[in-house]
């Protein structure tokens, strides 16, 4: 779900029969509750603005810092294919598998 270009993760808690939020990307906790989909819109809005707030008023950074680095773990088998198919490509396997992520990300 997308709340005021936030990102959030919504599940269903069984054990409270309500969906809960989380906004994804965020140095710190913002999540909300709400029985349906407008509830859960009407919650983000109000839960990422005292988020926001929050940070404002302390100081702090509200998003996560990412390095653009991250270990991947693949087989052999599937790490030499990557190799080739971006050689084959006139690539170089970091720039192949950013490209792949980029193109499966909504």
């Amino acid at each position: 779900m997308l709340i005021d270009g936030h990102r959030a993760a919504i599940l269903y808690d069984p054990e409270i029969e309500m969906f809960r939020g989380e906004f994804l990307g965020l140095a710190g906790g913002a999540d909300f509750y709400a029985p349906d989909v407008a509830g859960l819109k009407s919650e983000g809005y109000k839960s990422l603005k005292v988020y926001l707030d929050m940070c404002k008023e302390n100081n702090m950074e509200p998003y996560k810092a990412y390095s653009g680095r991250f270990n991947l773990r693949l087989s052999p088998e599937l790490h030499a294919s990557a190799v080739a198919t971006a050689t084959a490509r006139g690539k170089s396997l970091n720039k192949f598998i950013a490209e792949a992520i980029a193109e499966m990300i909504d």
